[in-house]
């Protein structure tokens, strides 16, 4: 959960939805460091979202499909209980 705690990285979860995205385009797409992005992107892959591959001298970004299979079993699993 805290990889999706900040708004950052919410945006480029987002971004990769739409396939596998190169770390180049996303330096652009959010004007942030290189650093910062890699911050960024080390919290993702940690928590198992978000997958890299290194192609050359980037870094190509895509969402792990076990890794958002495993996060939206945990909501599904919550059931609330109104009265």
């Amino acid at each position: 959960m805290k990889a999706l705690s900040d708004e950052t990285r919410v945006k480029i979860f987002d971004k990769l939805s739409n396939g596998e995205v190169c770390a180049c385009k996303i330096l652009e797409d959010f004007n942030i460091t290189q650093p910062t992005l890699s911050y960024h992107m080390k919290i993702l892959c940690d928590s198992g979202l978000v997958s890299g591959r290194r192609d050359g001298k980037w870094m190509r970004y895509s969402i792990n499909k076990d890794g958002l299979d495993s996060l939206k079993n945990l909501f599904d699993g919550i059931s609330l209980k109104f009265d």
